[in-house]
């Protein structure tokens, strides 16, 4: 009887440490860090399941006029936020030490917010909750979807867009044609592909050249299947 009362006293134990180690949501006014990073009371909180452009990092539009996306991004949240208190529920730590939550506005989830407002890609890698709301960003073409921009992920890996896309001309080294087919949809030529040669692109049409596959896929095209 002893023994059982001793195992049920280390299992209550343990059960009331699992329960102390369950991180309280924190409220309050925040300060902006970049798109996905916030700040409340000295707490860095990074924004679950979502991945922003970095504060240098620049997109371009559909015209190939350069935007600092990553910067835009920081003053969208900073928009919404303003002065008012929002609340922050922990669902993990990165390996930074940063609460890393799903934080609301309200009624808002501000992570989704971001997202669907094309100002941060769903972050795939560790969830696949905001996927929805990226794919109705693309479809809308707005924020990064409304030209090309490398993932921030791979930003951070050294991967930077061209300077500038090469016009229609047969010494240029961008050969990837984005072609928009009657319905609307936009698919990438590869050069070898089996369409690629009888694709014409026409520039006044949103059509463009991409220099690397990377590249078209960010701006929302996809592979011919040919």
């Amino acid at each position: 009887m002893l023994g059982f009362l001793t195992r049920l006293g280390m299992i209550l134990i343990v059960f009331a440490v699992g329960i102390s180690v369950q991180a309280e949501p924190i409220s309050g006014i925040v300060s902006v860090v970049d798109g996905d990073t916030l700040e409340i009371h000295g707490t860095r909180i990074r924004l679950h399941g979502i991945d922003a452009p970095e504060s240098g990092q620049s997109c371009r539009t559909a015209d190939d006029k350069s935007w600092r996306c990553g910067q835009q991004a920081a003053l969208a949240l900073s928009d919404l936020l303003g002065r008012k208190p929002i609340i922050c529920a922990e669902r993990d730590r990165d390996r930074y030490g940063r609460m890393v939550a799903v934080c609301r506005l309200d009624d808002t989830d501000i992570n989704r917010w971001m997202v669907k407002e094309g100002h941060a890609m769903a972050y795939r890698r560790y969830s696949m909750e905001y996927v929805a709301a990226e794919d109705a960003a693309r479809a809308a073409a707005i924020g990064l979807w409304q030209g090309a921009f490398v993932s921030p992920w791979d930003w951070r890996r050294g991967e930077r867009l061209q300077v500038a896309q090469q016009s229609a001309s047969s010494d240029g080294d961008c050969l990837i044609k984005g072609n928009i087919s009657r319905s609307g949809e936009r698919i990438y030529h590869v050069p070898g592909g089996a369409f690629y040669k009888r694709t014409k692109i026409n520039e006044s049409k949103g059509e463009r050249w991409f220099c690397t596959e990377s590249e078209a896929r960010a701006a929302g095209w996809r592979a011919s299947k040919r």
